[in-house]
């Protein structure tokens, strides 16, 4: 009698072990294996390539809030009267009546000092008489 041998694999095709790569994925999956070991190493490897990698690709909207920081310079010392004394650049106020000026001047202390009211404020003038810096003293709320 003839044998004839049947086989599922095409001749010349490598077969893959595909229990075997299952079996590792699972124990990947499941964090199976001790440290120090190779597969370990390769599952840290994995997970730092993740998290350094991914925000390239993916957006994860966690930029954090722009913040409106007044760009000038203020000077903030305390005065006699248990109050503040804040010097605030001339360029950062616009020229107005005494109302705009005193809305300005909050628009920039309340972000420093939080709840305070302004006592008085005098301009401290150049010799063309342009306003250079605004004094002002302000009291805690």
């Amino acid at each position: 009698m003839q044998s004839v041998d049947l086989s599922t694999t095409t001749t010349g095709a490598p077969s893959l072990p595909m229990k075997g790569v299952w079996r590792t994925i699972r124990s990947y999956i499941l964090w199976q294996h001790e440290r120090g070991t190779l597969h370990y190493d390769v599952m840290v490897t994995l997970i730092l390539i993740f998290i350094f990698a991914t925000p390239y690709w993916i957006n994860y909207n966690d930029k954090p809030v722009p913040r409106s920081l007044h760009q000038t310079d203020i000077v903030v010392t305390p005065d006699a009267q248990g109050g503040l004394l804040y010097e605030i650049s001339g360029s950062a106020i616009s020229p107005g009546d005494d109302g705009a000026i005193r809305d300005q001047l909050m628009r920039v202390i309340e972000p420093i000092s939080g709840a305070v009211s302004i006592v008085r404020y005098e301009g401290v003038s150049d010799q063309k008489g342009k306003v250079q810096t605004y004094r002002v003293w302000v009291k805690r709320q």
